[in-house]
């Protein structure tokens, strides 16, 4: 995951592009995916897609011709978007397409202007600070013209036609939390998937922030209520515990098995409410869609001093955090896919289960106590209407022993799902 994410770091990318399809391509190294391209132009819900932004070359050159600023050694270095110009000024009138961090002289901010026309560069305060007064070159090589938005998707078959769907967004340029980690966490939860033969049907979207979840949306109108859950990844490699953002539901089945699982690994981590900021789950989540979308990340956006910054590169990102944060969605996403009801088959008083052998099953264990236990509340609340992770919570046993209970009980033919 590491290496993919340092493979991706280069790239500058944004809401349109070439840099996208780079990404893409690389990302389609590891995983078949099924491309898409929409005009500029077409209407998207509220929203229009935008015109498609390319760069080639940008710098600011000092008076001797050497670069002060070159896009070439970071796509940070330019307002994304930023419309082209070739220009000589002086540095008081060129200040005022310049940004940087002065709380972090050293450090590079990123800063776009999707929808309002503007140049603009980005820079250490230092270097701004070390810049003599005079005449300055500043050139920024770029078109925007009508194109495509870029999206990509890759589906893991399940045995229903129910979906997870599994987000993250592929916009950012040059910044490794987030989100290249999250590209990489995705692209490796998908091949993980690939080989368990999931119940569900997990639809992974490769999509840029916002404009890219709002157009998926709007072409996928048909397909809406198959969606049964849902996760975006964001954030997912600094060494931060983890936190989980609920749904806007906040009682959607991946809010439960998220809160369960991160309790039941005895991680730090943190639990949030929904709110309306944040990445795309606030698109999945809006009214007219309300989908169990939640959202999944290590220290949660802007929360961090290298967020949006020329700080947050390969180094920032620790191939453990990623492996804990792949091992997370894995774990829950075991419990989504096996967590059913049940319905008793045998519901007159409590079956005998010694002569069909299930003790004898369960005799030699070290957990026999609680595997015996779990088969009683399996038994017990399998009514129809109590789920699996609903007979875990309530008995506080692991799930893994309850759905192990509820595998021998239903091969006996005690219960049915």
């Amino acid at each position: 995951m590491h290496e993919l994410v340092e493979r991706l770091y280069p790239l500058c990318r944004s809401i349109t592009g070439d840099g996208v399809r780079a990404t893409l391509d690389i990302v389609g190294e590891y995983l078949p995916l099924q491309r898409h391209e929409v005009p500029t132009g077409t209407p998207v819900l509220d929203w229009t897609v935008p015109q498609e932004w390319n760069i080639r070359d940008a710098y600011i050159a000092d008076a001797a011709g050497h670069r002060v600023v070159d896009f070439a050694a970071s796509s940070l270095h330019v307002l994304g978007y930023s419309v082209p110009v070739s220009a000589t000024m002086p540095l008081s009138e060129l200040r005022g397409h310049l940004h940087t961090l002065p709380e972090h002289p050293s450090w590079v901010p990123y800063r776009t202007s999707y929808y309002e026309p503007r140049w603009g560069f980005c820079l250490a305060q230092e270097t701004l600070d070390a810049l003599p007064e005079g005449e300055y070159e500043v050139r920024v090589d770029s078109t925007l013209a009508d194109g495509h938005l870029s999206y990509a998707e890759h589906i893991v078959p399940g045995q229903v036609a129910d979906e997870v769907i599994v987000s993250c967004h592929v916009c950012h340029p040059s910044l490794a939390n987030d989100n290249l980690a999250g590209v990489a966490v995705a692209t490796f939860l998908a091949r993980a998937l690939a080989r368990e033969r999931p119940w569900y049907t997990y639809r992974f979207l490769f999509a840029p922030g916002t404009i890219g979840a709002i157009t998926w949306l709007a072409r996928n109108a048909e397909r809406i209520e198959r969606v049964r859950h849902g996760l975006v990844l964001a954030c997912a490699g600094d060494t931060g515990s983890l936190t989980y953002k609920r749904s806007r539901r906040g009682d959607a089945g991946i809010d439960r098995v998220m809160a369960h699982v991160l309790a039941a690994s005895g991680r730090p981590h943190r639990i949030t409410e929904f709110t309306p900021y944040g990445y795309d789950e606030r698109q999945f989540c809006s009214p007219g869609f309300d989908l169990g979308v939640g959202s999944l990340s290590r220290t949660p956006y802007a929360g961090y001093p290298e967020y949006h910054t020329s700080a947050d590169n390969p180094d920032f990102v620790s191939p453990e955090a990623m492996a804990d944060t792949l091992a997370v969605c894995r774990e829950a996403f075991s419990v989504l896919d096996r967590d059913r009801r049940y319905r008793n088959l045998s519901p007159y008083g409590e079956p005998q289960l010694g002569r069909r052998g299930l003790y004898d099953a369960i005799g030699g264990r070290s957990d026999a106590k609680q595997a015996q236990m779990a088969m009683l509340w399996v038994l017990s609340r399998s009514d129809g209407d109590h789920g699996l992770l609903d007979i875990a919570e309530r008995s506080g046993l692991p799930f893994d022993t309850v759905a192990a209970a509820a595998d021998a009980l239903a091969a006996a033919g005690l219960i049915k799902a």
